[in-house]
């Protein structure tokens, strides 16, 4: 299955004046970098989003939220966010705050 090219766009529009932020082709979806860390992306339908072990563990409580685990190995730190949780662009907005949040506590690659 492709990437949801229109997801994408929506989180372009989101990320479009951000410092720092480039797109690359991964996972067969598309990631977003932050200062050349990979912060949040579109693998299918739904979001990936990188907030780090201890907001990533606090994050699965809440509903539409899962592990990311789109190889078998299940990646820490990382969650897929449904499209039920970011219908709208006040939600997907909200969960590319808190990637961006973490990412930046991260050393420039």
């Amino acid at each position: 299955m492709a990437y949801s090219k229109s997801l994408a766009e929506r989180m372009r529009g989101i990320v479009a004046r951000r410092r720092g932020i480039s797109e690359k082709k991964m996972f067969g979806g598309i990631c977003f970098l932050l200062n050349g860390n990979m912060c949040v992306g579109v693998w299918k339908n739904s979001l990936i989003a990188r907030l780090g072990q201890e907001q990533g563990d606090e994050a699965l409580l809440e509903p539409h939220v899962k592990k990311m685990d789109i190889t078998g190995k299940p990646m820490k730190g990382w969650v897929i966010v449904e499209p039920d949780g970011i219908e709208d662009d006040k939600q997907l907005s909200h969960w590319i705050e808190l990637a961006i949040t973490f990412v930046r506590t991260l050393p420039t690659k």
